[in-house]
């Protein structure tokens, strides 16, 4: 399998994986009765999101964050969401690639599921939530 090399890749793999989550379950009633989600709409946002996280290229501008927050607030998100959500992702990935960007993928979505959902329970958003200095000695 190849890793993931560029947009059109992204695009196949973000597809693939909404298909797999609208039909899941935990989350399809997530993003088809709550959050209403309009596919032809988000996609290319999604795109611009991991192009932006995979390859640096800042096509991505939006706020993920505030967007799970409006979301939250209608129904709330738990770990079983996020985990379900990086389970789907990872899978599909799997599925189609492999190599450093693939690997990247995985992880790098592991962090913004938990640092998202730190967040909408009110945590910071690190997973360092405190930074302890030693005390001199006397």
């Amino acid at each position: 399998m190849a890793d993931i090399a560029d947009r059109a890749d992204i695009t196949a793999l973000v597809t693939d994986f909404y298909r797999r989550a609208f039909a899941d379950d935990l989350l399809g009633p997530v993003f088809i009765d709550v959050a209403r989600m309009d596919l032809t709409a988000h996609l290319p946002i999604m795109c611009d999101f991991w192009e932006t996280v995979l390859f640096r290229t800042g096509a991505y501008r939006g706020s993920a964050f505030r967007l799970h927050v409006d979301l939250h607030r209608r129904e709330p998100l738990a770990e079983r969401h996020f985990d379900r959500w990086w389970e789907l992702w990872c899978g599909t990935i799997d599925d189609r690639h492999a190599g450093p960007k693939a690997e990247l993928a995985k992880a790098q979505a592991g962090r913004i599921a938990q640092s998202m959902l730190r967040r909408l329970n009110g945590g910071t958003g690190s997973e360092h939530h405190t930074i302890r200095t030693r005390q001199p000695s006397s």
